[in-house]
């Protein structure tokens, strides 16, 4: 089967729509650009179904290469049959051609190498096939060569068995049958190494959960407590019925060499199987945990990076800090920094009157109308703090708690430095506050995506794949969002598709050298943009108030002349576009029949109409808004049953995070979400959304909040 009739097949769509993709990806377009703007050609795969496609593309083509390298080697050793080619053929894994490989892949020194190298291979052919009716200690006679190294009758037996033992080890139907049967039936067991200790992981002191149900977070705990060198962890498997199918398997009848073999086979298995077996099932295991973790790390990121912008307000960042003080920045609408200073409302300056006085100062002076908190130490006293200025002031001011996750990163970077190079790093995470409420994604892609604090176990698990997946995520959102050419940094603009970093760096300068871009067509001239680059970047870059209107939209400059033509049709003109006036009604015969007379196709005419009616469409604009709040909650204020809403910080395997505004996140366990079965916290909330929960009990000692979804009054 080829490999596109295989993906075909997994994703439900036709062979064609793969063949497409295929051979748009190999020729180098990015997934954002085929999943915009190559629609008619893939028959409107969408990104996800592309990003799966690429990933499968990739696995299958590296499982044919492996079988060529396996099946090369196979021959030069001239060991090929056509039953063996057929079965590396037919394999779907590259777990399944190693395993046939296995038997004839060269060897490091082994005892089955070593009785090889003597000459017993053939005794142990001997006693496998047993057909022989002499004893094994007459067959082995015949073997007996001092100057080999073999002794005696024994050793000849010993080395055969030996070679027997690889043999059955090597055997890819055995390992296969064992593999599944240790899925099945297998059970983790985990142990502390000393119970005296006190550690995060008591819960896995004495452990025992089946290898086919325990979930991705516990399997990623005991991972890491194994790691820590905490716990000991294995795996049991039904060992006897294993040696019992394995004897089953390679005994023939009652011959003579009955017992030998047994003993070979069961050595086959305790020395060289069991352990190899055990190593691939906690391996799987681990793979499917992580990419389970990723998948949800993914999710969550998703929804961080989409949070809609708060647009329109005067915003006055807040680092809150105790010693050192806390940093503010005064941003205005655009981003930009207007004003910074450093208060000290907290301990143990608690200079409380003095500070209210400069944000009073600032708030008069600049228009802020809210403020961004972050939410790290000293959050709770700071916002006592500014509940009072709220109160006090004359004007209408509100603040949100904001995440302050991957502000410091941000604030040490060379980035901060080249951005704010006048700064110290508290100002730049107050500049960070406020930007990150204002536009969060252009705001959180300058932070690496695993400091943002929305995953778990993140960094126990493969940070190659971790990193790979995360920068899907970050490229979808920039460019489902698109950006603005003249206002984006090098940070924003290298997940642009078609553009890297390099190329990013060379958009700013040019910028900075020469001005605003007034229309896309100028992006050829930036250093190093060729062509294909600018195929694939230009329809996600936007370029407000210049000379073509159509730069403001997501229309691409391939689409431009159709687009005109459709416009003129309809008697609008390129200002009605600005002024969002224009309104399309048309069926499905008028779209063919248009689509045919301004030359394009269906399916493009239909995104044409959608980019000119809402050329400022964004689709954060139908995720939930940030809670402004104006008053305050403390943790001593909280009581069992008191009903409240909050916003999703973070979505794990086994619930969610929720900050209901008293500095400490509460738990809703998965099985307080809904009234009906749920397998996953992300069937039900992502992160940032509004939800309404009631507190089911506090422990005041530890700070954990245990919060309910099912509210009767909400």
């Amino acid at each position: 089967m080829k490999i596109s009739q295989m993906i075909a097949q997994e994703l439900g769509v036709k062979e064609w729509q793969t063949e497409a993709a295929i051979g748009l990806i190999d020729t180098g377009n990015t997934i954002p650009f085929i999943a915009r703007y190559r629609k008619p050609v893939t028959g409107e795969l969408n990104d996800e179904q592309l990003r799966t496609l690429d990933e499968r593309l990739k696995y299958l083509r590296n499982l044919e290469e492996k079988k060529k390298m396996v099946i090369a080697s196979i021959e030069e050793q001239g060991k090929i049959t056509p039953d063996l080619l057929r079965k590396i053929e037919d394999a779907a894994t590259i777990v399944a051609v190693d395993d046939i490989y296995r038997p004839y892949r060269p060897k490091r020194k082994t005892r089955a190498t070593e009785a090889k190298a003597k000459g017993l291979e053939p005794l142990a052919m001997i006693f496998m096939l047993q057909k022989s009716r002499k004893t094994p200690e007459t067959e082995a006679e015949a073997f007996v060569n001092v100057q080999k190294g073999v002794h005696d009758a024994d050793e000849a037996i010993q080395g055969a068995k030996d070679i027997i033992a690889e043999t059955v080890s090597d055997n890819a139907e055995y390992r296969n049958a064992i593999r599944n049967t240790v899925m099945k039936h297998g059970v983790i067991c985990s142990k502390a190494k000393d119970e005296k200790i006190k550690s995060p992981y008591e819960n896995y002191y004495d452990y025992q959960e089946s290898v086919k149900k325990i979930p991705s977070h516990r399997i990623l705990a005991i991972n890491r407590g194994e790691k820590e060198k905490i716990l000991k962890v294995t795996v049991e498997m039904p060992d006897e019925n294993i040696v019992r199918v394995l004897e089953n398997a390679v005994l023939l009848g009652n011959s003579s060499f009955r017992q030998l073999l047994c003993e070979a086979v069961e050595d086959g298995y305790f020395r060289l199987m069991r352990p190899a077996i055990e190593r691939e099932v906690r391996n799987s295991l681990t793979e499917r945990a992580e990419d389970g973790a990723i998948h949800v790390f993914s999710k969550n990121l998703k929804q961080l990076l989409m949070q809609p912008p708060v647009a329109g307000r005067v915003v006055l960042g807040w680092d809150p800090a105790f010693r050192t003080g806390c940093k503010l920045a005064v941003v205005d609408e655009t981003g930009k920094v207007l004003d910074t200073t450093v208060i000290y409302p907290t301990a143990p300056q608690n200079r409380v009157e003095e500070s209210k006085k400069t944000v009073h100062q600032l708030v008069a002076k600049y228009g802020i109308t809210l403020i961004s908190l972050g939410n790290g130490t000293a959050s709770r006293e700071s916002e006592a703090v500014i509940a009072e200025i709220i109160k006090e002031c004359p004007t209408k001011l509100e603040y949100v708690i904001v995440n302050e996750a991957g502000a410091s990163v941000y604030s040490a970077s060379k980035q901060a430095s080249d951005e704010f190079p006048n700064f110290d790093v508290g100002q730049r995470s107050a500049a960070s506050m406020a930007r990150r409420l204002q536009d969060p994604l252009s705001e959180l892609v300058k932070i690496e995506p695993k400091a943002l604090g929305v995953g778990q176990y993140q960094h126990d698990m493969n940070q190659k794949k971790l990193e790979s997946e995360l920068f899907d995520v970050v490229e979808d959102c920039v460019n489902s969002v698109g950006v603005d050419l003249n206002t984006a940094s090098a940070a924003l603009l290298c997940y642009v598709s078609g553009i890297n970093k390099t190329l990013a760096e060379n958009i700013v300068s040019y910028r900075e050298e020469n001005g605003m871009f007034t229309s896309r067509k100028e992006l050829r001239q930036v250093a190093k943009l060729g062509p294909k680059a600018f195929e694939q970047c230009a329809g996600f870059l936007r370029i407000r108030n210049g000379g073509e209107a159509l730069d403001s939209t997501g229309v691409h400059p391939e689409s431009y002349a159709p687009a005109k033509k459709l416009l003129k049709k309809y008697g609008f003109s390129e200002k009605d576009i600005v002024a969002n006036k224009i309104r399309f009604s048309l069926s499905k015969e008028d779209e063919r029949q248009i689509a045919d007379e301004i030359g394009t196709d269906t399916i493009t005419l239909r995104d044409i109409m959608g980019d000119l009616e809402k050329p400022a469409r964004d689709p954060r604009d139908e995720m939930p808004k940030p809670v402004l709040k104006s008053t305050v909650l403390d943790f001593d204020d909280l009581k069992e049953g008191m009903e409240l809403q909050g916003t999703v910080r973070n979505v794990i395997d086994f619930g969610a995070f929720v900050d209901i505004g008293v500095h400490y996140d509460g738990l809703v366990h998965i099985s307080e979400m809904s009234g009906r079965f749920i397998k996953h916290p992300l069937e039900v909330v992502s992160v940032g959304d509004i939800v309404n929960v009631r507190v089911l009990s506090v422990d005041r000692e530890k700070k954990r909040i245990q919060l309910t979804m099912k509210c009767q009054s909400f």
